[in-house]
């Protein structure tokens, strides 16, 4: 029995998406009669029936190459019901075109929005399942998401670099990591950096408790500072703000977190403090190993769930098992850093400042 399989990325891109397509095909070709059927830019794809038949071919190579072969855009939940000036009904063309395709089945490369709006179809009775990818690894119920290995591996090669250059000028150096909600990717690179400040989300700070820490080093003959912040993180005066006033406030002082606390520090230590933001570098360029072995992993387990005939589901890491959960379950539910993780403890058993005291 043939069964013709769509597959598309949608959100931001982010190392190891390549490697997952290519994983869910090779393994629905060696495993059973399949047609993969590609969707361009995402979910903008599904609603405007943009699409290409794909051969085996176009999967050779694609390992280690970054982005998405497919192309990706954003297309936000909270817009899918909204019907606006072109007069679209999204859920309807989306459904329409898988029905029009003769899909057996869709599979979604993406994170949090992405899933929210994999969980809609399904419930709109299309046979999906989901791929977890992001270098937020915000995504809930799996340890890991694909793409977040690369990244952090990416960010804590930049915090190494400026450590260079802080230790030769004496400086304070305000690194900006990406991580607007969670906090994941600067604590990993922040420890694995050796960073003397972690600033995350979930936790916030008082631009004091820093400037303490850069003072301290300042007099000390270390002499410079290393920064990891969230480019979410926010201080104790700001977790009090709704999100609208908090955005219109950095907005109208024109601030990235980096660069309103490097200017804070400057103001009350005196130091000399530069903010160095990376950006997109982040999550450009050529998955990992790991992240080429686990985006490898979640696309063979999607085949092994449509040749089973399980949908409504999405791909997971737990502990060392390649698992799946439903989308019901896990749309929506965010995945903060718990300000109890262990990872958080030991880097304050070694003297690193989170700036909450």
């Amino acid at each position: 029995m043939k069964r013709r399989i769509g597959i598309l990325t949608s959100g931001g891109d982010c190392p190891g998406l390549n490697a997952a397509i290519r994983g869910v095909a090779r393994a629905a070709y060696e495993m059973f009669d399949a047609e993969i059927i590609g969707i361009h830019d995402g979910y903008r794809g599904l609603i405007d029936g943009d699409y290409s038949e794909m051969k085996r071919s176009q999967f050779s190579g694609i390992l280690t190459l970054g982005g998405t072969i497919l192309g990706t855009s954003r297309t936000p939940f909270r817009d899918m019901r909204k019907i606006g000036d072109d007069n679209i009904d999204k859920v309807a063309a989306m459904k329409k075109t898988y029905r029009d395709l003769k899909l057996d089945c869709l599979v979604t490369l993406g994170g949090n929005g992405t899933h929210k709006t994999a969980n809609l179809l399904s419930q709109e009775g299309l046979n999906v399942i989901g791929l977890p990818k992001t270098i937020d690894n915000d995504l809930y119920g799996t340890d890991f998401t694909f793409g977040f290995h690369t990244a952090n591996d990416i960010a804590t090669e930049v915090i190494d670099r400026i450590h260079t250059t802080a230790a030769s000028h004496g400086r304070c150096m305000v690194i900006e990591i990406m991580g607007n909600k969670a906090g994941w990717l600067t604590l990993y690179s922040g420890v694995a950096g050796g960073a003397d400040v972690i600033l995350i989300p979930e936790i916030p700070y008082t631009v004091e408790s820093v400037a303490k820490v850069v003072k301290a080093r300042a007099e000390s003959n270390k002499g410079f500072t290393i920064i990891a912040v969230a480019e979410g993180a926010m201080t104790t005066e700001e977790a009090k703000m709704k999100k609208k006033e908090r955005e219109a406030k950095r907005a109208a002082e024109h601030f990235s977190s980096s660069a309103f606390l490097a200017r804070q520090l400057v103001e009350q230590v005196g130091v000399e403090a530069r903010a160095v933001v990376p950006g997109h570098i982040q999550r450009g360029g050529s998955p990992s190993a790991y992240d080429r072995v686990l985006s490898t992993q979640f696309g063979v387990h999607a085949a092994e769930l449509i040749r089973d005939g399980i949908f409504g589901v999405t791909v997971a890491l737990k502990g060392n098992a390649i698992v799946h959960n439903e989308l019901k379950d896990i749309a929506g539910v965010p995945k903060p850093v718990p300000t109890d993780h262990q990872l958080i403890t030991k880097a304050k058993n070694i003297g690193i400042c989170f700036g909450d005291k």
